[in-house]
């Protein structure tokens, strides 16, 4: 059956001993939180909203740092003298295409030595954001793309178009709500409610899992996980994406619009979705199929335990799955369960939807992603960008 296996690709206590020895100096007491331990309140997740911005819980390099919040990163607006900045750091050009995509051995060692280099460039990337007089809280926005497992102290931030279908449903085996992946069918890991998300918590909840729990952050190449964002919602009959987004798209960019395309909003073109993306004035919101990274998970405030990738998926997912102690017969599967029939967006796939574009849109395109390229070690998607 799907997601199950027999035999371990590697010793899951070695998996564990290594991981956590990475991970140790993050469970060091947090003198800048508040002590669950005292006065504590039996209605503490129950509090009313909204609540009180949560203070970050403060590590040992990060401190004397202050970050300003990822949504204020106005990726859109980088130039090259921020360009300039970001790479002047010898550390950042040493992490450059540190770990190029299926390139990772299958081995704890080397996972656990790739996890801790992306760690330190994403650090590095979030210290050339900071400001002194930017207070170092989160509030339930900053957490609302997060998945709680109590059971192995896991957090994941969901990031659509990278997998997170299948990790919600390894999320549902661990809490014992399945015994197989395999078995959960697509509206139900979507529309089941079965998980629930760190916002619900009240603010002590909130803090005692940012504090304790292993934080785990999937990401996929940007372009990429547009493309597949695209493909999904508007080359493929869909009663919520067409009329909300496609219909105003449509209105706005496309001139001699027929009356049905007005009426229904299909047949929304890559170029019209791109002119949508990088409006300022867009006629409709953004929407966390592409909305980037940074802004979706709030890397600099959370500082994520693991940052896995598409592009290695099943092997990291694995990795961390033996790290955490989950039952040995679960394994991250790899079906495809929404349009199985459709080929899975590929780096040739993406290159193609960029053809469609000029030099102009291809460039305002990566700006608006740009953070997400630079904080997880993408490399430019074509050579004339700069």
């Amino acid at each position: 059956m799907s997601g199950l296996v027999k035999d371990n690709s590697f010793d899951e206590k070695s998996a564990k001993v290594i991981f956590y020895q990475a991970q140790a100096i993050r469970k060091e007491p947090c003198l800048y939180c508040p002590d669950k331990d005292k006065h504590s309140d039996p209605a503490e997740d129950n509090f009313p909203r909204p609540a009180q911005p949560v203070q970050l819980p403060v590590f040992p390099w990060v401190q004397r740092s202050s970050l300003i919040n990822p949504r204020d990163m106005a990726a859109a607006h980088v130039t090259k003298s921020h360009r300039k900045l970001l790479l002047k750091s010898g550390l950042l050009v040493q992490q450059l295409n540190a770990d190029p995509p299926g390139q990772i051995k299958e081995n704890p060692e080397r996972l656990t030595q790739v996890q801790r280099s992306r760690q330190r460039l994403m650090r590095e990337v979030c210290a050339k954001y900071t400001s002194g007089s930017t207070k170092q809280t989160i509030t339930r926005m900053h957490v609302s793309r997060i998945y709680v497992e109590d059971k192995h102290k896991l957090l994941y931030c969901e990031v659509p178009k990278a997998g997170c279908s299948n990790w919600k449903r390894v999320l549902m085996v661990l809490q014992g709500l399945a015994s197989s992946t395999g078995e959960i069918q697509h509206d139900e890991v979507h529309y089941g409610n079965h998980l629930k998300r760190l916002d619900s918590f009240g603010q002590k909840g909130i803090i005692r899992r940012l504090k304790t729990y292993t934080k785990v952050l999937f990401l996929r190449e940007p372009f990429e996980r547009l493309v597949s964002a695209f493909r999904d919602k508007f080359e493929s009959p869909n009663s919520y994406y067409h009329p909300v987004f496609g219909k105003p798209i449509i209105s706005k960019y496309r001139s001699n619009a027929t009356q049905h395309a007005l009426r229904t909003g299909a047949g929304v073109t890559f170029k019209e979705f791109i002119q949508y993306l990088l409006d300022v004035h867009r006629p409709v919101g953004m929407d966390i199929h592409w909305e980037p990274v940074g802004h979706l998970c709030s890397p600099c405030l959370l500082d994520y335990d693991f940052i896995g990738k598409f592009e290695t998926l099943e092997e990291e997912a694995n990795f961390l799955l033996r790290s955490i102690g989950a039952p040995s017969n679960l394994t991250f599967p790899s079906f495809k369960d929404r349009n199985p029939n459709a080929e899975r967006t590929s780096l040739g796939i993406t290159r193609r939807y960029f053809a469609q574009l000029n030099v102009t849109e291809r460039q305002r395109a990566y700006d608006f992603y740009y953070m997400d390229y630079l904080m997880f070690n993408y490399s430019k998607p074509f050579k004339d960008l700069y």
